[in-house]
């Protein structure tokens, strides 16, 4: 049989509230904690990624270092500047490339994105669809979605909420 493909959506854990720049800010400790935890908590849901897609801002990657850190994942992510300002619509054209050998697929973004990709996607009758509500996306929280079949097939209302966790150390 085969395996089912998950699409995993990721907010970005706690960051700093200040630095020169927005895409400069880096996590706080708090949001590295919770970064770790959140990475065990996916790797005890058997989530092992063929890919990853990080935005470019400072604490979207050290999310992804923190996360992968915690779940004891070894892939380099695909660090893209148009996850930082996209919207929903542009993360989908993003996962639409993915490789179709590629079985799982974490993208790691802001909000107010990612809370309404998961929205979007939801088809309303996973086991998690309950949990999640548009505003109800924190920090350091992630969202695993089944795709069905190809990439191309993650479509508005097209995919089943699995799971819906906050990491919180």
């Amino acid at each position: 049989m085969e395996k089912q493909r998950l699409l995993v959506v990721v907010r970005h854990a706690k960051a700093e509230q200040s630095a020169p720049s927005d895409v400069e800010r880096v996590l706080s400790a708090q949001g590295r904690a919770d970064g770790r935890a959140l990475g065990r908590w996916l790797a005890g849901q058997g989530v092992s990624p063929d890919a990853a897609y990080v935005s470019y801002a400072a604490r979207t990657r050290e999310t992804w270092e923190v996360l992968a850190e915690g779940a004891g994942w070894d892939i380099a992510p695909t660090v893209d500047g148009s996850l930082y300002a996209t919207d929903e619509d542009g993360v989908l054209e993003l996962v639409h490339t993915t490789p179709g050998d590629a079985r799982t697929v974490v993208v790691v973004g802001h909000n107010p994105t990612m809370a309404m990709l998961v929205q979007l996607l939801d088809d309303g009758e996973g086991a998690a669809s309950g949990e999640f509500q548009l505003g109800t996306f924190p920090t350091g929280a992630a969202a695993v979605l089944e795709v069905p079949g190809e990439w191309t097939d993650a479509t508005s209302m097209g995919c089943r909420l699995r799971a819906f966790h906050v990491g919180r150390a």
